[in-house]
């Protein structure tokens, strides 16, 4: 999150939620940070530096999440919020606590001012299966009648060789289509999309412009994966900076 930020010119402040232990096979090991922990991590940050958007990732507890939301409704209400998802890892690993998914509904995705889910958590939210380009849009409208001001659907699970994502806002859907890129280093690739859309809304971006920066980001930085790792590897989120030569 942090790299896409910086790389887009933004910067950024982190409250920390959980630590994993994890490569690019596998999840190994996942410690949450207490509830009380996460909150000061927001308060030092809101109450100093000050904050024009927020990005939530993975949450995993329904403790942290009710400590995330009641922070957001002390204090930043008025802020803009992008809320990824993350409910599986690249891997399979499960990121939620089962009895989490109440709290993340309730508390967090009717807060949010867009949320990003992949297919495979879109599916785990409505309680269907998504196939297709039809079922995507479905899904999409479904999400946003629930009260979500905006539902940016991402459509790389699919085998499609054109990857379509579906934003659904208030002002109508959007399809956003590209050409699939053949590779296996796409680690991280929604967390980037949700934070480079986050960064471009605090920077003053409409956010039908912050979602086509974001995708043009994910997609150089797949392009420019350096490859490494023997399973999903990380991304190369460097691919907007150029390296310091006058020194």
């Amino acid at each position: 999150d942090l790299k896409t930020v910086t790389a887009l010119g933004g910067y950024g402040g982190t409250a920390i939620t959980v630590l994993t232990a994890q490569d690019t096979k596998t999840v190994a090991k996942i410690e949450p940070v207490s509830p009380d922990m996460v909150a000061r991590q927001m308060c030092m940050m809101l109450d100093d530096i000050g904050v024009d958007c927020i990005k939530t990732g993975m949450l995993y507890s329904h403790e942290i999440i009710s400590a995330v939301a009641d922070v957001i409704d002390q204090k930043a209400m008025d802020i803009p919020l992008v809320c990824d998802p993350v409910l599986v890892a690249k891997s399979g690993a499960s990121l939620l606590e089962e009895d989490a998914m109440q709290a993340f509904k309730a508390r967090l995705i009717l807060r949010a001012s867009v949320i990003t889910p992949n297919i495979p958590e879109a599916e785990v939210l409505t309680g269907f299966s998504i196939e297709d380009r039809d079922g995507m849009i479905h899904a999409a409208e479904m999400m946003h009648t629930l009260g979500v001001p905006a539902v940016l659907l991402k459509g790389g699970h699919l085998t499609n060789n054109t990857v379509t994502d579906v934003l659904q806002t208030d002002d109508g859907m959007e399809l956003f289509d590209a050409e699939r890129i053949d590779s296996k280093h796409t680690h991280g690739t929604g967390c980037t999309l949700a934070s480079a859309i986050a960064t471009g809304i605090a920077q003053g971006m409409e956010l039908r412009d912050a979602v086509r920066r974001g995708r043009e980001y994910v997609r150089r930085a797949i392009a420019g994966a350096p490859g490494f790792g023997a399973g999903h590897g990380p991304l190369n989120h460097a691919v907007t900076v150029q390296p310091l030569e006058d020194y």
